[in-house]
């Protein structure tokens, strides 16, 4: 009986430990860079006890601008951040950056460093999980996690140790762009479909 017990257990046991070793959503995997795309995306960001939204573009390596919808104290206001240097704009005046925006200029200084970074290689490397690629690296800020969609564009950054998390959502690739942060009327694609939209 012993004998019999044991050659129908210890096969299940072996599949058991198998199929936990091979968990698909633990898989090293590799996925075409979408980051190299120029997009926008409605974002929104959690650092520490600020919650902050807005929508965020990027034109080209260097070339990012973020403009407020919430708190009150960063409506309106509009950032743009150009090989290094950071403006604002408010309503068309120009003025230094706010003191309440500081923590959030730093924070988006550390995701255009790390999409920049990772936009430059011919294909992403992470670990699968849920539909997504998790990529980690590590800044002068400390290490974070960069997760990118089916089609290789963002869809979360989190820094752990600084308490930050950016959710993207609606990311749509715009066709068109120019190397620059100069406001034009471009067009954009979702990729999700094969639709195009003037705007």
């Amino acid at each position: 009986m012993k004998k019999i017990l044991a050659s129908v257990f210890l096969p299940l046991a072996t599949v058991v430990c198998i199929t936990g070793c091979n968990s698909p959503n633990l898989a090293s995997q590799s996925r075409e860079n979408g980051l190299g795309n120029a997009f926008e995306a409605h974002m929104t960001l959690d650092l520490e006890r600020l919650n902050a939204e807005g929508t965020i573009k990027r034109f080209g390596d260097g070339e990012w601008q973020l403009q407020f919808d919430s708190p009150n104290t960063l409506s309106g206001v509009q950032m743009t951040f150009s090989q290094g240097t950071v403006t604002a704009n408010y309503k068309g005046l120009n003025f230094s950056v706010p003191k309440s925006a500081l923590p959030v200029k730093a924070m988006t200084l550390d995701l255009i460093e790390a999409v920049d970074t990772n936009a430059r290689l011919e294909q992403l490397s992470g670990t699968e999980n849920n539909g997504c690629l998790e990529i980690s690296g590590t800044l002068d800020a400390g290490e974070y996690t960069l997760r990118v969609d089916e089609n290789g564009l963002p869809a979360a950054f989190e820094m752990p140790n600084n308490n930050l998390t950016i959710r993207f959502e609606e990311v749509k690739v715009i066709t068109g762009a120019a190397e620059s942060t100069t406001e034009m009327p471009p067009e954009t694609t979702t990729i999700a479909t094969e639709t195009t939209e003037n705007t």
